[in-house]
């Protein structure tokens, strides 16, 4: 619990310091910045800034001056005294800090060392290839097609790549080496975007064992920026496939409970693996608060932009319908996401017995 009150903590006050740090360049007031929710502990100000400690450990907030109409008095360090490119780039600090922060902890993930499966067999599917050539639980194969394999996911990916072609592997088994030829079986499967493409397939499935892999700064910085453009694609790729209806929203979503799950196990494997759950989680929030959807950041962009087009701002009556709107969309879709955690955990029942005595 503590691992995943820090993790949300974590990267709801770097996109709070990003909207702080963005206003204060600007000029625009910040009133308060708050570390917590909820009953406060402790506070100190310090220029025009309190600085807060609340009760709930919960991420954080700031409140700048004049961010919203009824209290907009037409001063130029209110946030809605300025021109709207100027608010477009304070409310786009807040992701743009938590796609930092992904690089950041991508970049120390190769550096510090993570966990790999090797290309040891620890299990044999019957009627496949692989036990058709003999191979046996505990070999390791060394090479496909004359080519060094150190990782299981470089294994799969020459296996999955090859198209029905024989394969020639060098296997170890104990002290001993030698060379075998299989033909995969070529089979359709569904990715994660809900696509059927044909891949081969030998049928073995990879042990426990497991190598730390790190690698020095410069190529770890390679490395993780790789991860994050990789990430990222794969993102917005997602998001397309839903939208068009090709991949289910239901199985590629998850939220605070899902995310515990993640937390926790991530904790047992160690402090790489948590800081690869906070890159994969701060990249996402930055991608996700960008959508141009009303209340969240990129739909603040949106309307700055529609400002900035039409020359005047909405009227605010049209402006609270369409935040309205918004929120109820965002209130309808985090109870969808946590029932749908409840079911996916097997917590429903459960969950319901608390309503129904």
């Amino acid at each position: 619990m503590i691992i995943f009150l820090v993790i949300l903590s974590v990267l709801i006050l770097v996109h709070e310091l990003g909207h702080f740090i963005s206003a204060k360049r600007l000029r625009v007031r910040v009133e308060k910045f708050s570390l917590g929710f909820g009953p406060r502990l402790f506070s100190k100000k310090v220029g025009e800034t309190e600085y807060m400690l609340c009760a709930i450990p919960f991420g954080g907030f700031i409140k700048m001056a004049g961010d919203n109409a009824d209290e907009f008095k037409g001063r130029p360090d209110e946030f809605l005294g300025r021109s709207p490119g100027q608010r477009a780039r304070i409310v786009f600090a807040g992701p743009f800090f938590n796609y930092v922060l992904a690089f950041l902890c991508l970049w120390m993930v190769y550096f510090l060392g993570f966990p790999k499966f090797t290309t040891s067999i620890g299990e044999l599917i019957p009627g496949m290839p692989a036990q058709a050539a003999q191979l046996k639980v505990g070999d390791k194969v060394l090479e496909v097609n004359g080519v060094k394999v150190m990782f299981w996911d470089d294994l799969t990916k020459k296996i999955h790549a090859s198209k029905g072609k024989t394969l020639k592997l060098k296997i170890q088994r104990g002290a001993a080496e030698f060379d075998t030829e299989l033909t995969p079986q070529m089979k359709k499967v569904e990715t994660v975007f809900g696509k059927q493409v044909e891949v081969g397939l030998i049928g073995i499935k990879p042990s426990e064992d497991v190598i730390k892999v790190r690698y020095g700064l410069g190529v770890a910085l390679v490395k993780g920026t790789q991860n994050l453009i990789e990430m990222t694609i794969a993102t917005l790729a997602a998001i397309f496939y839903i939208v068009v209806g090709t991949m289910s929203f239901k199985e590629s979503v998850t939220g605070p409970l899902g995310i515990f799950f993640i937390a926790t196990n991530a904790a047992k494997i160690g402090f790489s693996a948590i800081l690869h759950v906070i890159g994969i989680l701060s990249m996402s929030l930055a991608i996700f608060n960008l959508l141009p959807l009303p209340i969240l950041d990129g739909g603040h962009i949106a309307l700055a932009g529609l400002e900035k087009l039409r020359k005047k701002p909405l009227a605010q009556k049209t402006e609270d319908v369409v935040n309205n709107i918004g929120l109820s969309f965002l209130i309808i879709l985090a109870v969808f996401i946590f029932c749908n955690d409840l079911i996916r955990y097997g917590y429903w029942d459960k969950f319901i017995a608390l309503f129904v005595r």
